[in-house]
């Protein structure tokens, strides 16, 4: 008999922060074994914690889909750190699709990250790229995010806030979780506003009652 999944809790969200991207930097005259002669450039690709935070304790593999010329081009971190590094010599769009962990019992998600391989801010005054040296400073593509489990089960609830820092405030006013508790409170304040405004009601039509039988 397969075990009951564990329960989700309605009305409540969670965010979890991560960043993902890539760096690359120009090789010289030494590269890698295996290395095509035609690739100039190393780089690694890879989803983290904003401050390189393990991400295991939620993600169980981390799926990267490349260029279809790379041998083998999908390949799948199955533990931390979920990054990929290869040699290449052109940018292209890499798909990366995160799966969950399974008791999480939640959908993967897949997004798309732009392999960047140069500076491109490094320009002459004729508006012509100029090409980064050996030992130029490693070029960074990195963008910030939030995955938001809606509705999570029990069992990964206590997984998602298991660890202090990881629930951040959203970038607008409201929490980053609602639960069944605030909009109780929520139902209570309103109930006492339109408590008083009926105890107001009935004061008035009182004293127009009386104004009426003077």
């Amino acid at each position: 008999m397969a075990p009951i999944p564990a329960k989700r809790i309605k009305t409540l969200s969670v965010s979890r922060p991560i960043i993902y991207g890539n760096t690359a930097k120009k090789m010289g005259e030494v590269k890698p074994p295996n290395a095509p002669v035609e690739h100039s450039h190393m780089w690694t690709i890879f989803v983290r914690g904003p401050n390189g935070e393990d991400l295991s304790d939620i993600i169980k593999s981390v799926v990267f889909k490349l260029h279809e010329t790379y041998p083998s081009p999908t390949r799948a971190v199955e533990a931390p750190p979920f990054e990929l590094t290869e040699t290449g010599w052109g940018e292209f769009e890499i798909n990366v699709k995160i799966h969950f962990i399974d008791s999480a019992n939640e959908k993967p998600i897949s997004f798309y990250h732009h392999l960047r391989l140069h500076e491109y801010q490094n320009q002459n005054e004729s508006g012509v790229k100029l090409e980064s040296g050996v030992n130029s400073p490693e070029v960074e593509s990195v963008f910030y995010d939030e995955i938001v489990f809606n509705e999570p089960n029990e069992d990964f609830f206590k997984v998602l806030i298991a660890k202090p820092g990881y629930l951040l405030p959203s970038n607008k006013s409201e929490k980053t979780i609602f639960s069944k508790q605030l909009e109780q409170e929520e139902i209570d304040r309103i109930s006492e506003g339109a408590k008083k405004v009926d105890e107001e009601i009935e004061k008035l039509k009182e004293e127009l009652t009386q104004m009426i039988h003077t």
